[in-house]
């Protein structure tokens, strides 16, 4: 290969993972900025609009947050008559769904049970019940998330355009400042997150909801394969390429707490990333701009670069850094050392981990180093059909 070539590549790989990982938010920044001033939203929430809503949790084995989340849950400053609470509990063999059924409700909250003994994942417990949800929107959030008071409100008074088809919360990583890694790389990896989600909003529509706090007009839910990994995506991204706007509401919070562990919190990112490989195989349409130009393009740059192109080019944009810093030009040289700099610092974090030593500088490398690897294993589990809509849950700290 010649230098031309090489450099040619060089530079496309090097386009590929900037872009991917920090250009497309300062690309989105530009456009939002230019976007408000040539054209001013329009204010249409209104205090009164008060739809009724169905909350619906689903759970398996958590009896050592189901009390907790059911507290949480009945703490909502919204009427109480127009909110019936979910609980579906299927294939717990644990305290939860007698937790549920027995939980003392002096105050006469609408909490139903959902329960039957086979497991079967979480998207079948959701679309088993919704045939019983009767309100116009439903409010879907993890067992082990804590919501703030407000956060219905906040959600529902987006319902009043009715262009809008979903909200999506913003997910929170309570971090007990023990700087151990899969606290400092989850939780920076979740405020970067959560700002490109609320400038995807006030573009054009979120690229894509998490399951820990989301909703959806009930007429618009529509049932997902039953083998479906990351069901709440596909739920979401669906109805947006219906034309509907997906919103993004930072003031509906779901918190929880980070993974226990680098290890725990590697189960998930595998997970997550079997899911999306699968997804960009099932969603294929919509990597084709020709009815939703401006989704396409959210949707290649925040999701689709991410789960294939970024993680591949990281390797070879490595191995062609040092060919072509073997030719003597300063600048390959200058970003190799960089390079080289990065994972040292990665494998230094990984050290620092597992001697329990803590020093957040090298974690934060190591949490990207780890998220990209997942990638791979998780290319790999979907490409093979080994990932499971039952999943072992990753424990929490």
């Amino acid at each position: 290969m010649s230098i031309v070539t090489s450099k040619i590549i060089f530079f496309i790989l090097l386009f590929v993972v900037f872009y991917a990982y920090l250009g497309y938010g300062i690309l989105l920044f530009i456009l939002i900025k230019l976007k408000r001033l040539f054209s001013k939203e329009v204010d249409n929430y209104d205090a009164e609009f008060l739809p009724e809503v169905t909350y619906m949790v689903a759970a398996f084995n958590e009896e050592d947050w189901i009390g907790e989340k059911i507290k949480n849950s009945f703490e909502f400053d919204y009427p109480k008559d127009k909110i019936k609470f979910f609980f579906v509990t299927d294939g717990s063999d644990d305290r939860t769904p007698d937790m549920v059924k027995n939980y003392p409700n002096p105050k006469g909250y609408d909490l139903q049970l959902f329960h039957q003994p086979e497991r079967r994942g979480k998207i079948a417990a959701v679309e088993r019940v919704m045939e019983f949800v009767k309100t116009p929107i439903v409010i879907f959030s993890d067992a082990n998330t804590f919501v703030n008071t407000d956060a219905i409100r906040n959600i529902t008074r987006h319902y009043k355009n009715e262009k809008v088809g979903a909200v999506a919360g913003e997910k929170r990583i309570s971090l007990e400042d023990s700087g151990a890694a899969n606290e400092a790389g989850e939780g920076l990896y979740w405020k970067y997150e959560s700002t490109l989600k609320k400038w995807d909003s006030e573009f054009h529509s979120v690229v894509g909801a998490a399951g820990e706090l989301f909703s959806v007009r009930t007429e618009l839910f529509r049932p997902v394969p039953s083998d479906t990994i990351i069901e709440d995506f596909v739920m979401t991204m669906r109805i947006a390429d219906s034309g509907y706007k997906v919103v993004y509401e930072p003031d509906a919070r779901a918190v929880e707490t980070a993974s226990a562990s680098v290890k725990e919190e590697l189960k998930r990112k595998i997970r997550i990333a079997a899911g999306g490989i699968q997804a960009i195989g099932r969603m294929s349409s919509m990597l084709l701009p020709f009815k939703n130009p401006v989704l396409t393009f959210q949707y290649i740059s925040h999701r689709v670069l991410r789960w294939t192109l970024a993680p591949l080019a990281l390797p070879f944009l490595l191995i062609i850094n040092i060919y072509l810093a073997q030719q003597g030009e300063p600048f390959f040289n200058y970003i190799l050392w960089c390079q080289i700099a990065f994972y040292v610092m990665a494998l230094i974090g990984y050290v620092l981990e597992k001697q329990k030593l803590k020093f957040k500088a090298f974690f934060v490398p190591y949490y990207f180093c780890v998220m990209n690897y997942a990638m791979y294993r998780g290319f790999f589990r979907a490409i093979g059909g080994k990932q499971s809509v039952i999943w072992e849950k990753a424990k929490r700290s």
